[in-house]
């Protein structure tokens, strides 16, 4: 029999006989690891304990203790546990397809009935009746014509549908989990009583379509979340209760910030609240851009399409542009809108994007080495068709404000300009509340453009910055843009959520195409580079962000309502204005309740609306000149001074950058 060479991580050979499995060499290596072991990594490709090795290899025995191949076969085993469970429960339902996602997994179903959220117990506790079992797992390959003949003979049509698309060069893999059989890649765990019985739940049911097709049969989806203890998932589900206590669609609702409707589809409706928010993030914005040294300007939302030719979105990113079509020989408002004359009919598009409009403000008159770097900066409103299931209240939108800025300078001045932003944005996230980021340095990928000198260039430009300003930065090799290589920054939430916002990426190609050109030194015309950046992105995207992070109890400085003056007589009233009026005229968003309602009503219902200060005023404080001062959070009240509350709630109400 042909022998081959297995190298251990500890960079030792043996010689096995072809076709050993991971089992036997875990066996071979100690009984102890041939106890623990759950599946291994041969050639870096996850790998069944039982599968046999052909050839020569690398090889890792996985047990528990590797988070990542544990997560995958604990998921995966479920999946398989959860429609074995269903199927002996309702035996007339017929099974589909069930991956392994992110945290769990999901299986769709084909039963006649609808699942009830009461089904879900009991199938968890058939579940765990499986699991405890310890039934064995064991795999199989085989035939093409035995495997569709097995799920004609048992009635599983999807099955057989399943086996035509895979591949014909591939294997096809049977799994048994005791008695129970499914058509499945693998890998898998050696037996159902590995999976822990206490760190699965069943989370919900949705519908889905067979294989995404709407024209298709209606299946109905379970989705799990599954960890390898206890205490993860005891943490999961604790996250994701924080999670949606803090989602900006519930407190959108209750903070009144916006809504949405489907007449404009993943566009928002900001309302006075929301919109405080955001022209109060975009003046900070704008006097933080002013202050590092950018120029703002303003440019067009509606382009013709010959623009998006020249800069090569029209080809790339067509099916991503809401596209207007407008008869130019209409110019009468009685004229029949129905009728278009082809000639004259002007096919312009909603920018997605604002570079090549840009590019445009730099072409406009002579430029010399002298005016560079050249900071341009633009709230540009733009437009992209997302498909609809995409679509996440004010997170993923098609109508967005980005905090763009282009940057054209010479090659020379790349790194400092990079070191620049780097500081600059790190100052902002911080004073936003994000003190921790990540950089991700995504490098050239295989298909670009420019010589490997530039790209050497440009990468190292962009590496001497980063550790110039003193940072860490993670390297994402291959995930540069084809024209350059860029930064991504990634902020971290309250709970530990990461969200990527601001980016920095060099651009030589948009230049090339929309010939821009400086004049250098030597009295010649030279290309600029021009480097993309945005430090919150899109700004209903950041606001969306900022509210979940505070759970809707933003700075005072942000906060959209600052201080609620109630009344707790109606014969305080007069004062209660004269209150507000003054912490208006210190620059404070004051508002009046003058309700005949109790008080503990008022702050209660302000306390929901997430107002920061709520200053209660009876006949005493009238008499006093004071205020009763309640903090959103405490339940401790103070009495204080009027001049004294004011003064420290109007230095309170100064943006960061103003302090």
């Amino acid at each position: 029999m042909a022998q081959i060479s297995l190298t251990l991580p500890d960079g030792n050979a043996r010689q096995y006989d072809a076709g050993i499995t991971p089992a036997e060499v875990a066996a071979d290596i100690s009984n102890s690891l041939a106890k623990k072991a759950i599946s291994a990594h041969v050639d870096g490709k996850h790998w069944d304990l039982a599968w046999p090795i052909e050839s020569d290899a690398q090889i890792a025995i996985n047990t528990m203790k590797d988070e990542d191949a544990a997560n995958e076969l604990v998921r995966h085993d479920l999946a398989h546990i959860m429609a074995r469970a269903v199927q002996e429960i309702w035996p007339e339902t017929k099974v589909t397809i069930g991956p392994v996602i992110e945290n769990g997994w999901y299986y769709d179903f084909d039963r006649a009935e609808p699942f009830t959220p009461e089904d879900l117990g009991a199938i968890e506790k058939k579940m765990r009746e499986i699991i405890n079992l310890r039934d064995p797992v064991r795999t199989e390959v085989w035939e093409r014509d035995r495997a569709v003949q097995h799920y004609k003979d048992n009635n599983e049509p999807y099955k057989v549908e399943l086996i035509d698309a895979i591949p014909g060069d591939e294997p096809l893999r049977m799994y048994w989990h005791g008695d129970w059989q499914d058509l499945c890649r693998g890998p898998h765990l050696q037996h159902t009583g590995q999976v822990p019985a206490d760190a699965f739940k069943l989370m919900s049911i949705a519908g889905a379509y067979w294989r995404g097709d709407s024209s298709r049969q209606m299946l109905q989806r379970i989705y799990g979340v599954a960890f390898t203890s206890k205490e993860k998932l005891k943490a999961y589900l604790n996250f994701l209760e924080e999670a949606e206590k803090r989602d900006h669609r519930k407190l959108g609702r209750e903070m009144s910030l916006f809504h949405m409707q489907e007449e404009a589809p993943g566009q928002v409706f900001w309302h006075p609240n929301g919109w405080t928010i955001y022209t109060q993030l975009q003046d900070y914005m704008r006097r933080k851009q002013r202050a590092g040294g950018y120029r703002e300007i303003n440019t067009p939302q509606v382009v013709d399409r010959k623009l998006w030719e020249k800069s090569g979105h029209w080809d790339k990113y067509q099916h991503h542009m809401f596209i207007v079509e407008v008869d130019e020989s209409r110019d009468g408002e009685d004229d029949d809108a129905s009728v278009k004359n082809k000639d004259q009919t002007r096919i312009n598009a909603l920018k997605p994007m604002n570079c090549p409009c840009h590019v445009q403000v730099f072409n406009q008159g002579l430029k010399s080495y002298r005016d560079l770097p050249l900071r341009l900066a633009e709230f540009g409103s733009c437009a992209r068709f997302e498909p609809s299931g995409a679509l996440h209240g004010i997170m993923r939108v098609r109508g967005f404000t980005q905090d763009d800025a282009h940057i054209f300078c010479t090659e020379e001045q790349i790194q400092e300009e990079c070191a620049r932003f780097i500081d600059f944005t790190a100052d902002i996230y911080r004073e936003l509340g994000f003190p921790e980021f990540e950089i991700k340095f995504a490098t050239r990928p295989e298909k670009r453009v420019g010589s490997d000198e530039s790209w050497d260039y440009v990468e190292g430009a962009l590496e001497n910055a980063i550790k110039a300003v003193g940072r860490e930065y993670t390297l994402e090799p291959g995930d540069g843009a084809f024209y350059g290589p860029k930064l991504d920054f990634y902020l971290t939430d309250a709970i530990g959520r990461v969200w990527q916002c601001g980016t920095f990426q060099v651009d030589p190609n948009l230049p090339e195409r929309l010939d821009a050109t400086y004049i250098g030194a030597d009295g010649e015309k030279h290309r600029p580079f021009m480097l993309h950046r945005a430090c919150l992105g899109s700004f209903e995207r950041f606001v969306g962000i900022l509210v979940e992070n505070w759970e809707g109890k933003l700075p005072f400085w942000l906060a959209p309502r600052q201080v609620v003056v109630a009344s707790i007589v109606s014969e305080a009233n007069d004062y209660v204005l004269e209150v507000v009026d003054q912490l208006k005229a210190a620059g404070v968003r004051a508002e009046a309740d003058l309700r005949n309602e109790k008080i503990n009503y008022k702050v209660r219902e302000h306390s929901v609306g997430k107002v920061p200060v709520i200053l209660a005023v009876g006949m005493r404080e009238v008499e006093e000149k004071t205020v009763s001062v309640r903090r959103l959070g405490e339940k401790q009240t103070s009495v204080q001074s009027l001049e004294e509350v004011t003064a420290a709630l109007a230095k309170d109400a100064t943006p960061p950058d103003l302090a």
